[in-house]
């Protein structure tokens, strides 16, 4: 397999330092997520060139729906409602890695949300989904991994708000509280909402400041 490269926010800063605005890509690049706040935050538009392996964007991060490589991942409580949606967004064309867990024992929920942020995290996948009973506990074990911001949806406002406001690149839901049909008009959502940016984008940043003390 392809060894993928990876685009961290201090290449993106030596670009914005040398007065560049355009950064040309072959979609095999891996951009961390702190790499992908620097280029919406500067205006960075990506230029891509020559072959590719399906990620053709000016702008890596979002609407999700045009970057489609994700990462899944659920405890026990999730497992049936995760196989509903990987058969979901498959069918979309997205490709869907899944992270377990793989059967319906009983498991810790904290192991998923961390091997999904991970992946998250070092721009191995565009986004992440995470499941379990409530869409609470997953989210605050994810949120404990710099960078990212998993955000509870339990409704298509929350869903669009914690795109167009948070830039949340996981989504958590919780199988136990959500029917299958409205998870995915929740997800449908969150894939097609883009982050704002402008005083959105000034209050990520205090949180920025947050995890960096």
């Amino acid at each position: 397999m392809k060894k993928r490269k990876l685009i961290t926010e201090k290449e993106i800063l030596n670009l914005i330092y040398s007065g560049k605005r355009k950064f040309e890509i072959n979609g095999d690049e891996l951009f961390t997520p702190a790499a992908n706040d620097k280029i919406r935050e500067a205006g960075i538009k990506l230029i891509t060139v020559g072959l590719n392996s399906g990620v053709n964007s000016k702008n890596f991060a979002g609407p999700f729906h045009k970057f489609k490589i994700a990462a899944i991942g659920s405890d026990h409580t999730g497992f049936a409602l995760k196989k509903i949606i990987v058969q979901f967004l498959e069918k979309q064309g997205y490709t869907i890695k899944d992270l377990g867990t793989h059967d319906e024992q009983s498991c810790d929920y904290p192991d998923f949300a961390a091997k999904v942020g991970r992946m998250v995290q070092t721009g191995e996948v565009h986004f992440g989904i995470l499941l379990d009973a409530t869409g609470i506990p997953s989210a605050i074990a994810a949120n404990k991994l710099k960078g990212i911001r998993a955000a509870t949806c339990y409704n298509e406002f929350s869903a669009r708000s914690s795109r167009e406001h948070n830039n949340s690149n996981i989504i958590v839901l919780g199988a136990k509280s959500i029917g299958e049909e409205f998870v995915k008009s929740i997800l449908s959502v969150w894939l097609n909402s883009e982050f704002l940016g402008d005083r959105h984008q000034r209050r990520l940043d205090k949180i920025s400041e947050l995890e960096n003390q």
